[in-house]
């Protein structure tokens, strides 16, 4: 069996790649920047919020750099927090939040779909697949 990084990636595979490291870089940046610079929050502590909206990001970093299909593919369970942390702000907040919040959707939109889209085509390359419940020999 060949290695995974032996068999070439369709234009399409890298191009939805990139689409979801865009958004998850973006993502990376973006909370820091949020939290502690462009409207730290009023109540509370800035560095918990930080750690429970950043760290996350932290578990899948080496796959994200690595481009393991794997690893983008359970990213996509990470990306939700941003997607609820999005549009709970843009329902509740108004200015410089509800920009940011528009800024986060965009960017978990972005790393959702390049996610889902890479595992998806490049499992299909190197030849991965889930079996079907009906070809379960279990069953």
């Amino acid at each position: 069996m060949q290695h995974s990084s032996t068999i070439a990636m369709s234009a399409k595979t890298a191009r939805y790649l990139l689409l979801g490291r865009l958004g998850f870089f973006g993502l990376w940046l973006l909370q820091p920047l949020w939290i502690l610079w462009l409207a730290p929050p009023q109540l509370g502590n800035a560095y918990t919020l930080l750690t429970l909206l950043w760290l996350p990001l932290w578990f899948p970093l080496y796959g994200m750099i690595k481009g393991h299909a794997y690893t983008l593919a359970w990213a996509n369970f990470i990306v939700m927090i941003y997607f609820l942390h999005s549009l709970t702000n843009l329902w509740v907040s108004t200015g410089m939040h509800q920009l940011l919040s528009v800024t986060e959707l965009l960017l978990a939109s972005m790393m959702f779909i390049g996610c889902t889209y890479y595992a998806r085509f490049r499992g299909q390359e190197l030849g991965l697949k889930i079996p079907k419940l009906k070809d379960d020999p279990r069953r």
